[in-house]
This record gives C-alpha cells, structure tokens and sequence, in this order.
C-alpha cells in the first residue's frame, strides 16, 4: 500500500464516528469557503482604502487562481484523471464531488486567496493558511481527496501566486 493510502486512512478513520465530527469535516470541507471569501472581501474593504491597492490585490488573486485553478488544474487532469478516494475505494463520502481528484482545485484556488491575503494583512494570513489547511484535511477526512492531491494543490497555487507577482508591476505597499 501506498504512503497516500495510510495517510487518507489515518484522515478518513475520523469520518463516521459521530454527528459532531462529521459535522465539522462537512463544514470544514464544504462551507467554509464562503466563509474565507466573505472575510477576504471584508479585509480588503475594511484595511485597504486606496482603490488602486484593492485592484492591485484583487487582480492578483484572480490571475493566481485563473492560472492555478483555471489553467494548470484543468491541463493536468486532461492528461491526468485520478479517482477521487471514495470511488476508487468504493466509500460514502461526506461531501459529493465528482470532478478528477489530482490536484485539488479547492487547494490551489483557496491557497492563492491565503497567500494573497499577506498583501492585505501579515496577521491574517496565518488564519487563511491554517484554515486553508484544515479544508484540506477535512477533503481528505471526507473521503474526496488524497493527500498528495492537497499537496499537488497547493504547489501549484504557490507557483501560480508568485509567478502573478512576478509580472504584474508592484504599486509597492506593504501588509501590515
């Protein structure tokens, strides 16, 4: 058996042991994205006031995740088609989805928002990283991602990320 294997046992074993836990994987996997993205969008308007800094920062999440989610995602799982955990291993999964399972598009649009958010603010990156991270475990817990498609998903959001920066010319503000 593969270290993928072992690992999604060790996540997925917390599923179905008791309705609080599930509970928390279903949120954790599936919700609290919209809870992520409503308070990127409250950061950005609440600490960000020049709207030329708030274009700066939104284009550079939206060309991250167009890149990493839109672009080098979609290319791989053209050429590359892996069963999602539950399939593979015929399991119920605590949340549906059924698009390929390598990389994960939530990790490499959710991390490109994290990493995005330190040119909003250095204190709350640290939260959207660790939230980021939780998501993906609970992916796994759930039964809809192997661990290499979280690590899969967020390299690819890193590269994206700094590859944007690297292009898109700084307005040189700093997050505090």
């Amino acid at each position: 058996m593969s270290f993928d294997f072992y690992i999604f046992q060790a996540f997925h074993n917390l599923a179905n042991k008791s309705n609080f836990f599930d509970g928390l994987i279903v949120f954790l996997a599936g919700y609290l994205q919209y809870v992520l993205l409503a308070l990127a969008i409250f950061l950005l308007l609440a600490k960000i006031k020049d709207w030329r800094h708030q274009l700066y920062i939104v284009s550079v999440f939206l060309l991250s995740a167009i890149i990493s989610r839109g672009l080098i995602t979609e290319i791989i799982r053209f050429f590359y088609h892996r069963l999602r955990p539950f399939l593979a291993l015929n399991l119920t999964p605590l949340v549906k989805d059924f698009s390929g399972s390598f990389p994960s598009g939530h990790m490499t649009l959710y991390f490109a928002l994290a990493l995005t958010i330190f040119l909003i603010s250095r204190k709350w990156t640290w939260f959207f990283v660790a939230s980021v991270i939780l998501m993906g475990l609970a992916r796994i817990a759930a039964g809809v991602h192997w661990p290499s498609d979280i690590i899969g998903g967020i390299l690819i959001a890193i590269i994206s990320y700094f590859i944007v920066k690297k292009i898109l010319p700084s307005n040189n503000k700093t997050a505090n």
